[in-house]
């Protein structure tokens, strides 16, 4: 199963919207540098390294709602198409040249929800995105690769 990276975003605002960026530099345990969720490594809490959500998912809640959420409002690092997160926890995956961990599944909130538009909650349920762990740091840029590593 292999997908590629089409967009990523971050902020260093804590509740700003992120901005996308061409490439990103992550740091494993830590996540991607500059982002409002790079922590000390004394902060590190599983699962909160890297957000990923997929192109279809966002496409899918447009179709079925109405509701246009663009990825930066979705509030994930990184945009996929052509992979499938929830398939992807527990189970080591690359992004270009990172070597991640999918940990959980990064169900929608209603934090998300006060912040885009009625709706996004029962939506986007069962296809948020994935909450993933950094293992093996290193950059990655929109046209990079996802794929699942062997076991």
């Amino acid at each position: 199963m292999a997908g590629v990276v089409e967009q990523i975003a971050i902020t260093s605002v804590p509740h700003g919207l992120p901005e996308p960026v061409e490439r990103v530099e992550l740091v494993a345990g830590r996540g991607p540098k500059g982002d409002r969720k790079f922590a000390p490594k004394s902060m590190r809490r599983k699962g909160k390294d890297l957000t990923l959500i997929e192109a279809e998912a966002l496409e899918a809640l447009r179709a079925e709602t109405g509701i246009a959420l663009s990825h930066e409002e979705s509030r994930r690092n990184v945009l996929t198409r052509g992979v499938r997160l929830n398939d992807m926890v527990g189970k080591r995956f690359r992004v270009g040249e990172v070597e991640c961990e999918g940990v959980v599944l990064n169900e929608p909130c209603t934090h998300l929800e006060s912040l885009t538009y009625p709706g996004v909650l029962a939506g986007l349920e069962n296809r948020g995105g994935l909450r993933a762990n950094v293992l093996v740091g290193g950059t990655i840029a929109a046209g990079d690769e996802v794929s699942e590593l062997p076991s």
